[in-house]
């Protein structure tokens, strides 16, 4: 479901504003995305004549909400030479009528494509953390008779153990490494095997679409900055000689993990103690200016330097020192 501003509370709780990002991952990696998780439908679909459609505005049944799905696409099915919808959902949230929405969606692809498109194929991505053996399908019967039966294809990234991908080099598999299936103990070694992915992909994909896949990934890790970037840095070299020195050359994404945020946040700091220090220096500056002012008036009217001492609490020395300036 797309959220009105890619941001949707559930609960108490603020699901990650992820779905721009994996809209523009699909979008470009339509046919990556099929051929590492649907191979067989891989197969049977001509990606060189995919073209993505504009955003489709549906009313659910009750005519009292509208949505927007998050990404239709039209291509080729061999099988019959004739073209087909293909609808993706990503989900990121438990929501127990999924699966009736999903099928909302797809009655109303069909009532307005079924002259066009004798095929929809509805997907569902589930990327959230506890998302596992969801429902995918709706069935409505009586008894020895089927009324209807509703089954849409779906991805739990969760269920997907990640050494199943990391000698993939699928751009997909890379951007959404940290979304399988992994303890807390693997944590390290999943961050080194995502980098060790993406320097396979910088020999493969030009910068944007080598980018992409860093902010998609970027946006499910979650490092620990105190313990983790010397550690992870240290074991490349270890490990890796030549490699971690070039993951290195290729990483903005390290700014997530407090590289250029941690010299951002110096700079912010430091800027803030010199303004402090700034103020400080200010203060004490006009206080003595203003001191100043004061013996020079005092002389001004004759009064001597003792006399002036002690009447504004200086040394006589800083008095004698401002006459002979």
């Amino acid at each position: 479901m797309t959220n009105e501003n890619n941001r949707m509370k559930v609960g108490n709780k603020e699901a990650v504003p992820h779905d721009e990002a994996f809209k523009k991952l699909l979008q470009t990696f339509f046919k990556e995305f099929i051929e590492l998780f649907f191979p067989h439908l891989d197969l049977l679909l001509d990606h060189s004549q995919t073209r993505f459609l504009m955003q489709e505005l549906l009313v659910d049944i009750v005519g009292e909400e509208s949505r927007n799905l998050d990404l239709l696409l039209e291509t080729r099915y061999k099988a019959t030479d004739a073209y087909v919808l293909v609808h993706f959902e990503p989900q990121s949230y438990k929501e127990s009528d999924f699966h009736e929405r999903m099928f909302i969606y797809y009655s109303r692809l069909f009532e307005r494509h079924r002259k066009e498109h004798k095929l929809i194929i509805p997907i569902a991505i589930f990327t959230g953390d506890e998302a596992q053996d969801e429902r995918d399908s709706l069935l409505m019967m009586i008894p020895d008779h089927v009324i209807m039966q509703f089954q849409f294809l779906k991805v739990e990234l969760r269920s997907k153990h990640w050494r199943s991908f990391i000698e993939s080099d699928n751009p997909v598999a890379a951007a959404l490494l940290a979304k399988m299936g992994y303890n807390k103990k693997e944590e390290r070694d999943v961050r080194i095997a995502y980098l060790r992915m993406l320097l396979r992909l910088q020999n493969k994909l030009d910068s944007a679409r080598l980018a992409l896949i860093m902010s998609v990934a970027d946006l499910y890790f979650k490092p620990n900055k105190e313990e983790e970037e010397e550690t992870i840095l240290a074991l490349l070299r270890e490990q890796y000689p030549e490699e971690g020195e070039a993951i290195m050359e290729l990483m903005p994404a390290w700014k997530r993990w407090g590289y250029e945020e941690g010299m951002e946040d110096g700079i912010e700091k430091g800027i803030e103690k010199g303004i402090e220090k700034g103020i400080e220096k200010g203060i004490e500056r006009g206080i003595v200016q203003g001191k100043e002012e004061i013996i020079r008036k005092f002389l001004h009217k004759g009064f001597s330097p003792e006399e002036i001492a002690e009447t504004i609490e200086v040394p006589v020395e800083e008095v004698r020192k401002l006459m002979k300036q």
